[in-house]
């Protein structure tokens, strides 16, 4: 009884809260800044485009690092990656299509072809502001180009507060809770016991730090990242005469002509452009500010090398990944099932593969989940060893407490994690956009410089 008092209590909060970090003017300041970049810059992400996936997917396996300090470039990218390809690209995109309609997934694409420049801005910042920690680490992310860059200690901490509260909720809870279900649908296997079970996992991995998370990471992301795709292609290839549909439907629902012409003015095209970007956001966390904390541990050539990477992971989480699972759920015509979460993109598997749908998507679910897992405890981690510089017990705790919470999140209602999810998200972008438009001339200086000489 009390607990289900305090989940309503807390969903009215978080609903207030949520309808002021991702109100209009929130949205209106992450695609400006987007924008700006994408023109001071001249469209780098499509004048550079060859150049962007020779520098990563090109070089991926390159072993002649020659700076043996931090982690390699690829690594570093996939550590990211676990942040990003998360249950958004098959869960984030089935809710954004309930809640915003299918015009949502336009939204999704506008968001992500300006926010590979943010995120490229976020990491050409980050290495050039990152610094060693007391351990010899290679450090870096948005509290510290806050803090060096413009002087605002008290924003950097501010930040890094919200870092560590989020990797509750987009890299924690949201993931567990998504494959818990998955897990309990597809296997029957209690919900409990899934958490359980998957916080031990997460706990020996993390123990071992960013070298393990990232060679974890770098395993599983493109292995499953490729099978993923190699899935969806074949349902979209058996629904081949429905695409044109589809893209009709994307297009039309996006600008929903209808619901603008009517008594509620405009309301559809604002549900689907608040769903559109935060899950697009949530995704592939362009303007968060998370991914730099990991990019920052790469020993790239320069700051601009590790940047072109940001550009790619946005292109390739929802680009590729997200639109496949879109299209998945629109040509399959499972979208009115009355299904939301994991259970819609599997039933749209399932018009494919049958029951073998459910061991598929349950396996991706799942390992996709378990990288962000571990990807946003380094995040939070690196956040609270800021603010607690000189206590070695901090980070623990924090370790701790978000093995926790996997437990708590695998049995948690979906809607309840998923809205304080999108809350978190936006406290955490606050402080890091303020710093991107500050530093802004230092992005396109080091850019422009690398460009007079590459």
């Amino acid at each position: 009884m009390f607990l289900e008092k305090f989940s309503c209590w807390l969903e009215r909060v978080n609903g207030v809260l949520n309808s002021v970090v991702w109100g209009p003017m929130m949205l209106i300041l992450m695609i400006s800044i987007g924008v700006y970049f994408t023109v001071r810059l001249r469209f780098f992400q499509i004048r550079k485009f060859k150049f962007v996936m020779k520098e990563t997917i090109g070089n991926m396996f390159d072993k002649n690092q020659k700076n043996k300090e931090g982690i390699s470039p690829f690594k570093s990218a996939t550590t990211a990656l676990a942040g990003t390809i998360g249950t958004g690209n098959i869960v984030g995109v089935s809710t954004a299509l309930v809640a915003g309609g299918v015009g949502a997934v336009f939204w999704m694409w506008v968001s992500s072809f300006f926010g590979m420049m943010t995120k490229y801005a976020e990491i050409v910042l980050a290495l050039h502001y990152r610094q060693k920690n007391d351990k010899g680490e290679i450090v870096g992310g948005p509290m510290y180009y806050i803090e060096k860059g413009l002087g605002l200690k008290w924003l950097a901490v501010l930040f890094s507060i919200f870092c560590a509260l989020a990797g509750f909720g987009i890299g924690n809870m949201t993931q567990i809770n998504s494959m818990s279900e998955s897990l309990n649908t597809a296997f029957g296997i209690d919900k409990l016991v899934v958490g359980i079970v998957v916080s031990l996992i997460v706990g020996l991995v993390i123990i071992g730090g960013v070298k393990r998370i990232s060679n974890v990471t770098a395993t599983i992301i493109p292995v499953f990242g490729i099978l993923y795709i190699i899935g969806s292609l074949i349902v979209v290839f058996v629904n081949i005469e429905k695409i044109p549909y589809a893209f009709n439907e994307i297009l039309k629902e996006a600008f929903n002509i209808k619901s603008a012409g009517s008594g509620v003015l405009g309301y559809g095209i604002m549900k689907s452009i608040q769903y559109g970007f935060s899950r697009g956001v949530f995704s592939n966390e362009a303007g968060l500010g998370s991914a730099p904390i990991a990019h920052s541990a790469s020993n790239a050539k320069t700051e601009v090398h590790q940047g072109l990477w940001g550009i790619f992971e946005v292109f390739f989480d929802t680009i590729v990944m997200c639109t496949l699972t879109a299209l998945v759920i629109i040509t399959t015509g499972v979208l009115d099932d009355g299904l939301n979460g994991a259970n819609l993109t599997t039933i749209a598997f399932s018009k494919v593969f049958g029951d073998s749908a459910f061991l598929i998507l349950s396996i991706s679910i799942s390992l996709f989940a378990f990288a962000t897992l571990i990807g946003w405890c380094y995040y939070g981690e690196k956040s609270i060893e800021y603010i607690f510089k000189k206590s070695k017990n901090a980070t623990l705790i924090y370790r701790f407490v978000y093995i926790i919470l996997i437990i708590v999140g695998a049995i948690m209602q979906l809607d309840l994690v998923w809205g304080i999810s999108d809350t978190m998200n936006g406290f955490m972008a606050i402080p890091n956009l303020i710093a991107l438009v500050c530093l802004s001339k230092k992005v396109i200086v080091i850019t422009n410089k690398f460009e007079d000489k590459v």
